[in-house]
Formats: C-alpha cells, structure tokens, sequence
C-alpha cells in the first residue's frame, strides 16, 4: 500500500481515513475516489496512485463513510457528498501550491460530479472519471449523467471499449451534448476497470499507465481555478 495515512474530518462527530501521495515536483493533486464495492486501498487504487505519482500528478484517497465502517452499503447521497467536500479541503490544506482535480473510480467519480453540480468544489479546476457508470451493466441508459450538464468545468472520462457500465455510443453521446467541457480517452478491449485479456497481447499495467499520462495531459490543458469554483 502507498501513500500517508490520514484523517480527514468531515464534521465535528465523524472523520475518515485517507491516503496522501505526494511527489515533491507534483503538478496537479487528484482527489480520487473509489468504487462502490471496494476502498481506497484495493489494488487498482493503490496501482493509479502509484502511475499517477510517476507523471507528477498527487493523489488523496479516501474512504466513504460506510467503506470505513465496514458496510456494503454505499452512503445516501448527501453524506456521499459531504465526504467528498471533506477531502478536497484537506487536499487544499495539504498542498496549498499545487492544483486541485477531483473524482474517481466509477462510484467515486459519480458522487463527485453530483456533488460539484450541486455546487461548485472550492478549488476545483476539472473532474476525472476513471470508469464512469453511466448505468447498471447490461441495462443501456444515460440518466446517471443528466447532473453533468450543471457541472461547468472541464471533465475527463478515461473509459475501456468493453466496459458493460458505459456503452460507448451512449457515452460519446452524452460527451457531445456536454460539448467542449468533456473529453474522452478510450482504451481498446478494455473493462470497467481498464483490465484487459490476454489475447489483447497488453497487461493492466500497461493501460493504466496510458490513462495516468492521459490524465496528466489533460491536465495541462485546465485553466486556473478562479474564485468560487
């Protein structure tokens, strides 16, 4: 596991765990989230982290509040929300120089959009999705993505060709009615969690570290966060 443990107070009662990577020459920090079904410390957390930490780009994970109380049961939205306004601060708080992107892992990134539509994650400049559900595998729908339309800044969505949670017609779909804020980086044959087989001649490895350097590219593309965003 990498990274430095930490608290992360999401009010006066209750607080999670965390994990900070931090590269002395980082550019960008990730807030980056996890899956409904597992936390901050699975295995493809640990291994992005770690990609991501090779381009320069920092992360905080952190876990939500029922992760870190052993239940199966994802949070309500609104504490969902909570714990994501939590730990954005605390990456503003960790590292005051260096700018702020937020999201995650399927789940994660959702609750992370929601939360920036509702209202605007304070030094925020763009949201990266690694793995966005769009809807439930094997049921086609974009109704998970209607929030992002009132979400104003750039968005990032690093998606595998067989992820059965996002079929790719309806996700270029719902990127071009988003327009210039979205972009896509596909990866062939891979899933929702960008793992690939065999036959594709490429290992996990291998497509992770291309969608760290995408991210990272991105990030080079985002303005500074202004006032109130």
């Amino acid at each position: 596991m990498s990274g430095d443990p930490v608290r992360i107070a999401i009010d006066d009662a209750n607080s999670v765990g965390g994990l900070l990577v931090a590269p002395d020459d980082a550019v960008a920090c990730y807030v980056f989230a996890h899956g409904a079904g597992a936390g901050m410390t699975h295995a493809f957390m640990d291994a992005f982290a770690d990609h991501l930490a090779a381009v320069r780009i920092a992360t905080l994970r952190y876990q939500f509040p029922y992760m870190e109380r052993g239940s199966r049961r994802p949070d309500a939205p609104a504490d969902a929300h909570a714990a994501v306004r939590a730990a954005v601060a605390h990456a503003q708080r960790s590292l005051p120089a260096v700018p702020l992107i937020a999201g995650g892992k399927s789940y994660g990134g959702r609750m992370t959009s929601q939360a920036q539509a509702i209202a605007p994650l304070d030094g925020v400049r763009g949201l990266a999705f690694v793995g966005f559900p769009l809807h439930p595998a094997g049921k086609p729908a974009v109704d998970r993505a209607t929030h992002l339309r009132d979400v104003a800044i750039p968005m990032l969505f690093l998606s595998g060709t067989r992820d059965e949670l996002a079929d790719i017609a309806l996700l270029r779909g719902v990127i071009d009615g988003i327009g210039a804020r979205a972009t896509m980086r596909l990866f062939d044959d891979a899933d929702h969690s960008l793992h690939v087989l065999a036959r594709s001649g490429r290992k996990d490895a291998d497509v992770r570290r291309l969608a760290a350097a995408a991210l990272a590219e991105w990030n080079l593309t985002l303005a500074p966060a202004g006032p109130g965003s």
